[in-house]
């Protein structure tokens, strides 16, 4: 299958990607490149973008390793923002339907908290409000300075 993909678009994104001089959380080049707008609640971390065609595969469905990257933002965003910065043990994610446009929005909430150890889940959905991939991660707190 050939497809061609808004050349517009994916320029304004690499553009958009390498404007940014700081690699913070909520600013941070993939974040950029994404578009991902990152915002919390009491109980999650909401994260979403525009499944542009610059991000799909040859299929012509959004790559689910995008999908990954922005489950995964989320629980670690949700996590600093609850209790601190961490690294990722282990990760699994489960495809449930393809994307083929339109917003996709990820939410990372926690399972449980221990001392160092803490357990996170996240769900994407596409812009029907279908869910579309789903994910749990084992997280290591990091000492902080």
């Amino acid at each position: 299958m050939t497809r061609q993909i808004d050349q517009e678009t994916a320029r304004a994104a690499f553009a958009r990607a390498i404007a940014g001089d700081r690699e913070v959380f909520g600013d941070f080049f993939i974040a950029r490149l994404l578009g991902l707008e990152i915002g919390y609640d009491d109980s999650g971390c909401n994260v979403a973008f525009d499944a542009a065609d610059f991000l799909f595969n040859p299929q012509g469905t959004l790559h689910g390793g995008i999908i990954a990257t922005a489950l995964d933002i989320a629980m670690g965003h949700h996590l600093r923002h609850r209790v601190g910065v961490g690294t990722t043990l282990e990760f699994k994610v489960q495809f449930l339907g393809a994307v083929r446009g339109g917003r996709v929005i990820c939410r990372g909430e926690m399972l449980r908290q221990g001392r160092s150890i803490c357990f996170l889940r996240a769900e994407a959905r596409d812009a029907s409000g279908e869910a579309v991939a789903s994910a749990t991660s084992t997280w290591k707190l990091l000492k902080q300075g």
